[in-house]
């Protein structure tokens, strides 16, 4: 696999603090991959590394296939989630500075955020000053500030913080075709939702250490745990349910007179379906039978409280 970024062993201490203990992940190119941690795991510590805010005490970092060096920060867009604007500079003005701080020549600044702001739709943003603007009026504008330069690699750090629904929805969109175009993106945020409708890859870090890592849609199928839920076409449900919990895990049920349906909950000892199928055989009509996959959410909290409880 083709990796923009990879980390071996990284462990840093912060006196005795041990903010990263080891922690090695490979960020595949082209892809978004989420950074995901309770507050304090060490997340901010990895994202400032690569950012060269810091270093590390152990442990190497690499971009696009050679050692992290100073020249990589041009090629590095980070949007932290503390934003930081000139709260009395205008908005044009402050953009056009931040742009050519990336590298960019006045003139190609000037074209690059015409269409940003046009694409945003904030072209009437360009002569306000930033203290008139809401917290996600000045979020699309750090947004914009941090993807202008094109870089290889962007960070965002709870890029929708101060969002509401549609905006967010407006970013998580440009944050996909940004992928889509050929970008690479670490995304580190506690909203679990963004996470499933984002992210490629996940890495959790928990207390200093990565505790889990991959696909995503790879890690979901091994958290699997033969949970299915059945909906059963019939007018009487009389001893069903208890000749079902003879042979299976009921974990609830439902029947609903109005539309003569037994909707329940089951978890088999395995994957293999089989065994229930014949048991549905010839009782009723089945309308429904789908396998609960877990959200990420659920797989966050299972793995941490299993981390803790063998600690």
């Amino acid at each position: 696999m083709d990796n923009i970024l990879v980390a071996r062993g990284v462990s840093k201490q912060f006196g005795k603090h041990i903010a990263l203990n080891k922690v090695s992940l490979e960020i595949p190119k082209n892809s978004i991959y989420g950074l995901l941690g309770p507050n304090g795991a060490g997340k901010t510590t990895l994202i400032r590394i690569i950012n060269q805010i810091t270093y590390p005490d152990q442990g190497s970092v690499f971009f696009d296939g050679k050692p992290l060096e100073d020249k990589h920060v041009a090629m590095i867009g980070y949007l932290p989630e503390e934003r930081g604007l000139y709260k009395s500079m205008k908005v044009g003005e402050q953009a056009l500075y931040l742009a050519q701080l990336k590298g960019l020549s006045k003139t190609e600044a000037k074209a690059r955020l015409k269409y940003w702001f046009d694409r945003l739709d904030i072209g009437d943003w360009w002569h306000k000053k930033v203290q008139e603007l809401s917290k996600g009026m000045a979020q699309k504008i750090q947004f914009i500030v941090t993807v202008l330069h094109q870089p290889k690699l962007l960070i965002f750090d709870e890029p929708f913080s101060g969002f509401d629904p549609i905006n967010a929805n407006i970013i998580k969109d440009e944050i996909l075709q940004l992928r889509d175009n050929g970008t690479s993106i670490i995304f580190s945020t506690h909203r679990m939702e963004s996470v499933e409708e984002l992210c490629d890859y996940i890495a959790l870090i928990h207390r200093s250490e990565k505790i889990l890592d991959g696909k995503l849609t790879d890690i979901k199928q091994a958290y699997k745990n033969n949970i299915f839920k059945v909906g059963l076409g019939l007018k009487n449900v009389n001893g069903l349910l208890e000749d079902l919990q003879d042979n299976f895990q009921i974990l609830d049920s439902e029947y609903i007179e109005d539309g003569q349906q037994l909707n329940f909950t089951v978890q088999l000892p395995s994957s293999d379906t089989g065994g229930l199928l014949a048991k549905l055989s010839g009782k009723g009509n089945l309308n429904n039978f789908t396998e609960t996959i877990p959200s990420t959410n659920d797989i966050f909290i299972q793995t941490i409280q299993n981390k803790n409880l063998h600690e």
